[in-house]
């Protein structure tokens, strides 16, 4: 009898081999768990990258998702679409900034973000972009050329001209490097793919004088940080910044790909019709769905609860860190927006969590386990996931 191909197998048949795939397939997702096809029930603490901040199924979204899709899944950007305008009054409501841009994702923010501080910075001579080592904002080629990762840029060369790299957290450096012809610095004021890393005060303190000094555009990536996620609207206010542009997509869409950029006075009137646009971006779908993460995360208490459980999930670390002090160097982060930096390699420790306690965590930057969580999980998801730490910490 022939034997079934493997989902492994197709998919090693007819993909770019580009992602290195869980040993998981899964069925459904229902709150702040994942069901595989085998039956087995898993705690998902990093939800789709920082995705899933309502978690999988969450009735509201299901509603607005269905209600819009009977209406019109897509309409060109031709045409005023009220999903679109409704999101864009949220997202100015409750994060003060005047202007929106919808596009598909978190890369393509990034792309638009560096071509409205281009079209400022022109008429003023201001052509350089300053950016910082281990940041990550996305795989386009504008993505790539504002950062140092040699695992995302390596054969891509060469990148766009004007582009400076400097050490994160140097004062020092960054100062030799600003100048009258910065158009913009963008910063990660908490790095995820780099570790779950923060900006020191110092270097906080330094990015706003110079920008004082020097009148650059500061474009903060809040990518994975941004809504909610740290206990604040956005991880950048954790440490007295003021930006003028604004990125964000994943939590955005409530999971169907949606991201944007948001702008303050100084860029208002950069951008006229025609001058920059996209096919899909603000998809009336993807709108109906932010509109409910919004009002749930900021009308509805999630944020609150994300203050809660991530104070709670950062003292349990405190704690491991006291009961393993050779395994545990630093934890980091803010809010559920969490990391476990360790003396050793964090893959194995994902394994067991994955296959022995059925909780799914990820690794990043090679010994920091990374926690972004759906904003709903409860203190019960914490406890169980703190033991299952502590078990796997002990069998080591």
């Amino acid at each position: 009898m022939t034997q079934p191909i493997s989902a492994t197998d197709r998919e090693s048949a007819c993909f770019f081999h580009t992602y290195k795939r869980l040993p998981l397939e899964v069925d459904r997702g229902e709150g702040v768990y994942i069901f595989g096809k085998d039956g087995i029930r898993y705690l998902d603490m990093f939800a789709g990258l920082a995705v899933n901040a309502l978690g999988y199924a969450h009735p509201k979204l299901l509603a607005a998702i269905g209600e819009q899709s009977a209406k019109y899944i897509h309409l060109s950007n031709y045409f005023l679409q009220e999903p679109q305008i409704r999101l864009a009054e949220l997202l100015v409501k409750h994060t003060g900034f005047s202007k929106v841009f919808f596009c598909n994702s978190g890369t393509e923010a990034t792309e638009a973000a560096i071509k409205v501080v281009r079209k400022w910075g022109k008429p003023l001579g201001k052509n350089e972009i300053v950016s910082f080592t281990h940041a990550f904002h996305g795989r386009t080629m504008g993505a790539l050329s504002i950062m140092d990762r040699e695992k995302y840029r390596d054969g891509y060369e060469p990148f766009l001209d004007n582009c400076f790299v400097v050490e994160y957290n140097e004062v020092a450096a960054l100062e030799r490097i600003v100048n009258e012809k910065t158009a913009a610095v963008f910063i990660e004021c908490i790095q995820g793919e780099g570790g779950i890393s923060s900006i020191s005060p110092e270097f906080a303190r330094a990015i706003s004088s110079l920008q004082e000094k020097h009148g650059f555009l500061l474009v903060a990536d809040e990518i994975q940080s941004g809504l909610g996620r740290t206990g604040t609207v956005f991880g950048f206010e954790h440490f007295g910044l003021k930006p003028d542009l604004v990125t964000i997509a994943k939590p955005l869409g409530g999971g169907l790909p949606l991201g944007a950029i948001l702008g303050g006075p100084k860029v208002a009137n950069v951008l006229s019709p025609g001058v920059h646009g996209t096919t899909f971006g603000g998809n009336p779908v993807a709108c109906a769905a932010g509109i409910v993460v919004l009002e749930e995360i900021f009308e509805r208490g999630i944020i609150q609860n994300a203050v809660e459980r991530g104070k709670e999930l950062h003292e349990a670390f405190h704690s491991l860190k006291t009961e393993f002090p050779s395994l545990i160097t630093e934890v980091r982060g803010y809010g559920l927006m969490a990391g476990l930096n360790l003396s050793r390699d964090g893959e194995e420790i994902v394994t067991v969590m994955r296959d022995t306690h059925h909780i799914l965590i990820n690794c990043t930057a090679g010994t920091v386990l990374r926690f972004l969580p759906p904003l709903i999980i409860t203190t019960d998801h914490i406890t169980q996931t703190i033991n299952a730490l502590r078990e796997t910490f002990h069998a080591l």
